[in-house]
C-alpha cells in the first residue's frame, strides 16, 4: 500500500500512519489549516491575544487591582473577552481565557485568574 504526503504528495517510507513525509510537510499543512481564514478574524484574535497579554503582565499574582486608565493606557479593549460569568452574589466577570476582570467602584478593576 503506497500512502501520499498530505502535504506535497511525494511517497511516504516508514511507519504505517504517518500522514507527511518530513517534520517540514506536517507543519505546513498544520499551518494552513489552523491560519485565520479572514483579515476580519485575525484582527479579532489580535485584540483578544492583546488584552490577555495585558491583563497577565499586570496580574501575576492571580487576584489584584488596576485602574481603568492604566489598562487603556497599556491598550487594553473593553469589547473583546471570550465569556461572561455571572455569580451568585451577582458581580460579573469578563474573562479572556483564564485571565478575568470585574468592574469595582471609582473605575477600578479586580483583575483574577480562574485555576484551571
Amino acid at each position: 500500500m503506497n500512502k501520499t504526503c498530505l502535504e506535497c504528495s511525494e511517497k511516504i517510507v516508514g511507519r504505517e500512519d504517518k500522514k507527511f513525509c518530513s517534520d517540514g510537510c506536517r507543519n505546513a499543512y498544520n499551518n494552513k489549516i489552523n491560519k485565520d481564514s479572514t483579515n476580519y478574524m485575525r484582527n479579532i484574535n489580535n485584540k483578544l491575544r492583546k488584552n490577555y497579554r495585558i491583563l497577565c503582565d499586570l496580574n501575576i499574582d492571580g487576584k489584584s487591582k488596576a485602574s481603568r486608565a492604566k489598562l487603556m493606557s497599556k491598550g487594553f479593549d473593553f469589547d473583546f473577552f471570550t465569556n461572561i460569568l455571572n455569580t451568585k452574589t451577582g458581580n460579573t466577570y469578563y474573562f479572556l481565557y483564564d485571565q478575568g476582570y470585574m468592574l469595582l467602584d471609582n473605575d477600578f478593576y479586580m483583575l483574577v485568574k480562574k485555576d484551571i
